[in-house]
C-alpha cells in the first residue's frame, strides 16, 4: 500500500529538503513575531499569529517526514495542522463577551480567501484519498459500527459543530459550514493515519502495550505525575503571559478581594467612606459592613495563596492535582489503562488548562469533588471510616465553594454510599461521611448567619434578590427568573430557554474540551452508541446527567467565559467516556493490533494540535485583555511612584475601575498605599475628595476612554484644587463627560455599575 511505495532510501535531495523545511519553520516564527501586522496598536500579539505558529509546526513535522518512509503521512499530517490553524482563523471569537461563530462565506472570501482555499484543498485531498483508503475504512466500519450507530454519530457530529444563533438562516448556514470543516479535518487525519508505514505502526503498538500495562498496586503512576506537572506549568505560564496574573471577570475581582480580607482574619470590611466610589460587583453592605456575597469556600482557599504572595498560582496547582485525582478515581472504577488514558486526556484538555490559569472557582470545586469521590472509593476498599470522614469534608467543601454543585455531589455520593452503582459502605463509614459533610455545612451556616442573620440564607441569594429582583437567581421555571441579560435566550426561564442553554454548552464543549478540529465529543459519541458499556461508563454518564439535569433548571448557561463553566464538573466524566470511547476504536486489550496503533497515532496528533494550535490561539485571541480588563494599575503604582495617594479612575465601572480596584488596600481610608476610586463625575467627587483631603490626587483614564491601556492624565493635584476646579466648571456650565453611563453591546447590562438599592 502507501507504506510500500514510501519505503525508499534517503537521498541528498531529501536531506536538503528536510533542512529547508526546518529553516522555513524558524523563519516563519521569526517573521510572525517581527511583522507588525500580527500585533495590535500597543504591540501585543493578535490571534492571527496562531496561523504562522501552525505553519511552523507543520513545517517541522514535514521536515521530519520528508526524508523518511513517513513522507505521505507527513504531508497529510502537515495539511491537517495548517487546515486546523486556518479553521481557527475563520472563527469570530476575540476578547468580547459573545459566543464564537464562524464568519460568513462572503466575509471569508473578502478577508481570508487563503483560509477557504486551504479548506477546499483539504476537501479535494480527502475525496481523492478515499479512492485508495476506502477499502480498509469500509472493512473497519462493517466490523465495528452498525448502520444506525453511524447515523446517530453523523447527526450528533453535525449538530454539535456550531452554536445556535438568533438568526435561524445564519445558524443553518453555519451548521453546514462547520460540519464541512470538521469533516475535512477528520478526513485528512484518517488518511494520514492509514498512510503511516507498517513498521512505525508496529513500534507504536509495542509502546502502547507498555503505556497500557498495569502499574504497581502502591505508589503513583510516574506518567500521570509528569502529566500533572505539565498541566500546572502550562496553566501557570498561561496565567503569566495570557491572563497576566490579573482578574478578567467581575466575579474574579470579588473572589480575590474577598480572599485578601479573609486572609487578614475578618469576615467583612467597614463600609467604604463613599460607597459608590468603591463598590464592586457581587459586594453587599449593611449599616456597618461591606462584604462579598459569593460563597466563602473558594476565597478561603485562595486566601492561602494570598498569604503566600502567589494567589495566581493556586488554580494552576489545583489543575495539576485534578489530573492525579482523576487517575486515582478512575483506577478504582476501571482498569489501569483507562485510568492513565483518562488522566492524560484531562492533561491534554485546553479547557482544563485555560480554566486553571484563572481566579475562578471551578478548579477548586472539581478538586474537592474528585477528592470526595476518591475518599469514598478508598473507604469502600479499606473499610476505614476515616476515609469516609475525609470524603464528607471534601464533599462539604464543594458546597461551600459552589452550593448547587455541592447538592449534586451529595446526591451522587450519597446514593453511591448506600449501594446504588456499587457496594454499600459500612454503616460506620456512612455516618462518618455524613459527619464530615455536617461539619462543613455547620461552618457555612455560621458564615451565613454572621452576614445575613439566617443560617439558611446565602449572602449571594440576598444580593441577587436585592439587586436583580426576588427569585432572579433561584432554580426552576418562571417569568421572575433571570435578569434580562443579552446572553439570556428570553425573559424568565422556561423549557425553551433550558434547551437553548443546553445547546450553547454542548457546542462549546465540542470546541473547547480538547480543541480538536474534528470536534471534542467525537469519542464520547462513539462510547454512547457502543453496545459494550462497562460498569464505570454508567457511573460517568450518571455523573454527567446529574450536572446537566440540575443546571437545566437554572436560567443562565454560564455564558461564553471559559466554555461551559457551569458544567465544569462534567469534564471528568467526559474525559473518562472519551478514554472509554477510544477503546471502542482500538478494541479492549488489542493495543498491539495495527488498526489500534493507527488510531492511537491519530489521537496523539489531534492532542498535539489541540495543545499547540488551539491553546495558543485561544490564549492570545480571547483571554489576553479579555473583556477589557488589564493589570496596568499594578505597574502604574511603581512607574509613577503613587505612594499614599488617591487615584481617580475615569471610564466604565467594569472593566476600568474593576481592574484598578483589585489592587486596593483593605483599609480604604487609612492604608499607607494608593487608593483607587471610581471617578463617575463631579457629583461623586464632591463627596469623595473631602474624605481624602490629606492625599495627593492623580487622575487616570481607563481603557474604555484611551482605547488602549491606563493612562495618568493629571497629578499630583490637591483635593482642594480639584474641588475648586469642579465648582468653577459648574459655575461656567462646562459640560462634564459621562465617563461610565454608556456601555458597549458586547459587555451588556451584566457589567453595569453596582449601586445602592
Amino acid at each position: 500500500m502507501i507504506a510500500a511505495v514510501d519505503a525508499k532510501p534517503r537521498s541528498t535531495g531529501f536531506i536538503v529538503t528536510r533542512v529547508a523545511c526546518w529553516f522555513l519553520a524558524v523563519t516563519t516564527v521569526v517573521w510572525a513575531l517581527a511583522d507588525p501586522r500580527f500585533r495590535d496598536a500597543e504591540g501585543f500579539l493578535r490571534g492571527d499569529v496562531a496561523m504562522p505558529i501552525a505553519l511552523c509546526f507543520a513545517l517541522i513535522v514535514l521536515g521530519f517526514a520528508v526524508a523518511s518512509p513517513w513522507r505521505v503521512a507527513g504531508l497529510l499530517l502537515s495539511l491537517a495542522i495548517v487546515g486546523h490553524g486556518a479553521a481557527l482563523q475563520m472563527v469570530d471569537a476575540g476578547p468580547r463577551m459573545h459566543y464564537q461563530h464562524y464568519r460568513s462565506i462572503a466575509w471569508l472570501v473578502e478577508h481570508a480567501p487563503w483560509a477557504l482555499g486551504l479548506l477546499v484543498m483539504q476537501s479535494i485531498v480527502v475525496l481523492f484519498g478515499l479512492r485508495w483508503a476506502w477499502p480498509p475504512i469500509r472493512s473497519w466500519l462493517r466490523a465495528n459500527v452498525a448502520p444506525w450507530q453511524l447515523a446517530v454519530i453523523a447527526v450528533a457530529f453535525a449538530l454539535t459543530s456550531a452554536t445556535l444563533s438568533r438568526d435561524p438562516s445564519f445558524y443553518v448556514q453555519e451548521l453546514a459550514f462547520a460540519t464541512w470543516v470538521q469533516a475535512a479535518n477528520l478526513g485528512v487525519i484518517v488518511l494520514a493515519a492509514i498512510a503511516i508505514p507498517d513498521e512505525t505502526v508496529d513500534g507504536v503498538g509495542r509502546f502502547m502495550r507498555g503505556v497500557g500495562s498495569a502499574e504497581p498496586t502502591s505508589g503513583f503512576d510516574r506518567i500521570v505525575l509528569i502529566a500533572a506537572a505539565f498541566v500546572t506549568i502550562l496553566s501557570a505560564t498561561l496565567s503569566i503571559f495570557s491572563y497576566q496574573r490579573h482578574p478578567h471577570i467581575g466575579d474574579e475581582v470579588s473572589y480575590l478581594y474577598q480572599a485578601r480580607y479573609l486572609a487578614t482574619g475578618v469576615l467583612a470590611m467597614p463600609v467604604p467612606p463613599v460607597l459608590d466610589a468603591f463598590n464592586l460587583d457581587l459586594f453587599d453592605f449593611d449599616t456597618t459592613r461591606w462584604y462579598a456575597s459569593a460563597p466563602p469556600g473558594w476565597p478561603f482557599v485562595l486566601a492561602i495563596g494570598v498569604r503566600a504572595g502567589a494567589a495566581w498560582l493556586v488554580n494552576p496547582l489545583l489543575a495539576g492535582l485534578c489530573v492525579v485525582l482523576t487517575w486515582v478515581l478512575v483506577r478504582h472504577l476501571y482498569d489501569a489503562r483507562t485510568a492513565r488514558t483518562s488522566a492524560l486526556l484531562l492533561a491534554a484538555s485546553p479547557w482544563h488548562s485555560l480554566v486553571g490559569m484563572t481566579f475562578m472557582t471551578h478548579s477548586s470545586s472539581l478538586a474537592c469533588a474528585l477528592a470526595g469521590a476518591c475518599c469514598v472509593a478508598k473507604a469502600r476498599e479499606s473499610g476505614r471510616a476515616t476515609w469516609a470522614l475525609a470524603g464528607g469534608l471534601a464533599t462539604g467543601m464543594v458546597g461551600m465553594i459552589r452550593p448547587l454543585e455541592g447538592m449534586i455531589l451529595v446526591g451522587l455520593l450519597g446514593l453511591w454510599n448506600l449501594g446504588v452503582g456499587g457496594r454499600r459502605l459500612q454503616w460506620s463509614s456512612i455516618v462518618a461521611w455524613g459527619a464530615g459533610g455536617l461539619v462543613i455545612g455547620t461552618l457555612v451556616a455560621l458564615y451565613n448567619r454572621a452576614l445575613t442573620g439566617d443560617p439558611f440564607t446565602f449572602p449571594i441569594m440576598t444580593w441577587a434578590d436585592r439587586y436583580m429582583g426576588p427569585n432572579s437567581n433561584s432554580l426552576g421555571f418562571g417569568p421572575d427568573r433571570g435578569v434580562g441579560w443579552a446572553l439570556d435566550p428570553s425573559p424568565g426561564h422556561g423549557v425553551f430557554d433550558a434547551v437553548v442553554n443546553a445547546n450553547l454548552n454542548i457546542t462549546t464543549l465540542n470546541t473547547e474540551l480538547f480543541g480538536w478540529g474534528i470536534g471534542s465529543l467525537f469519542l464520547v459519541m462513539l462510547r454512547l452508541v457502543s453496545r459494550r458499556w462497562r460498569h464505570g461508563d454508567y457511573l460517568m454518564l450518571t455523573w454527567a446527567a446529574a450536572i446537566f439535569g440540575a443546571h437545566f433548571f437554572y436560567y443562565f448557561s454560564g455564558g461564553p467565559d471559559f466554555a461551559a463553566r457551569y458544567w465544569y464538573l462534567m469534564i471528568v466524566p467526559l474525559v473518562v467516556l472519551s478514554a472509554s470511547g477510544l477503546q471502542v476504536l482500538t478494541g479492549d486489550g488489542a493495543a498491539e493490533a495495527r488498526p489500534a496503533s493507527r488510531v492511537h497515532l491519530a489521537i496523539a496528533a489531534l492532542v498535539v494540535m489541540g495543545l499547540v494550535n488551539f491553546t495558543s490561539w485561544r490564549a492570545i485571541d480571547k483571554y489576553h485583555h479579555y473583556l477589557g480588563m488589564r493589570p496596568d494599575p499594578r505597574e502604574l503604582v511603581a512607574a509613577h511612584q503613587l505612594g499614599r495617594s488617591l487615584v481617580l479612575v475615569r471610564g466604565r465601572h467594569t472593566p476600568d475601575f474593576a481592574s484598578a480596584a483589585t489592587y486596593n488596600p483593605i483599609d480604604l481610608l487609612n492604608a499607607d498605599a494608593p487608593v483607587f476610586a471610581w471617578d463617575e463625575g463631579a457629583e461623586l467627587r464632591a463627596t469623595l475628595l473631602p474624605k481624602y483631603a490629606d492625599r495627593p490626587v492623580y487622575i487616570v483614564e481607563g481603557p474604555s476612554l484611551t482605547g488602549k491601556g491606563f493612562l495618568v492624565v493629571e497629578g499630583p493635584l490637591t483635593a482642594q484644587a480639584l474641588l475648586a476646579r469642579d465648582r468653577e466648571s459648574a459655575a461656567r456650565k462646562v459640560w462634564q463627560p459621562p465617563y461610565a453611563e454608556r456601555l458597549p453591546d458586547e459587555f451588556g447590562p451584566l457589567y453595569t455599575k453596582p449601586r445602592t438599592p
